[in-house]
């Protein structure tokens, strides 16, 4: 689930996340992502920007989802605040903007990795689980 407001950055995400093989969900807000997630069972990974429009930011909503859905990882993005290390939620990770592409999609691999290890990719399907079929 990628969610970010500036729609060219959304779309950069969405691409590389497409070029390192999976499917992605994508939002523009907290709201639209909350609802995906909701109706979108097995998401296994957040991709978050902190800036956002509306009552919640990407730190409140990485939180909500820690809480609610612990199963899924979480990538925080910035290019305007670096939070604390008290500030993300436990078993999140965060890139500074600009990132670098190559350390996003080394992330994403190792989870997809590991959540293939433990059987949570087979049946699982959305992002960032689901390899495309080329």
């Amino acid at each position: 689930m990628i969610v970010e407001d500036e729609p060219f950055l959304r779309m950069k995400t969405v691409d590389l996340v497409e070029a390192a093989g999976f499917e992605a969900f994508e939002a523009g807000n907290v709201s639209e992502a909350i609802v995906i997630l909701e109706a979108t069972p097995g998401i296994r990974i957040l991709f978050t920007d902190i800036d956002m429009p509306g009552s919640m930011d990407g730190l409140m909503l990485a939180a909500a989802v820690r809480d609610r859905w612990p199963p899924i990882q979480i990538i925080v993005v910035s290019g305007k605040q670096k939070p604390s290390a008290r500030d993300m939620p436990d078993h999140s990770i965060f890139f500074p903007k600009p990132y670098d592409t190559k350390k996003v999609t080394d992330q994403l691999q190792k989870w997809r990795h590991r959540n293939s290890a433990h059987g949570t990719c087979a049946s699982t399907t959305k992002f960032i689980c689901r390899p495309i079929l080329t």
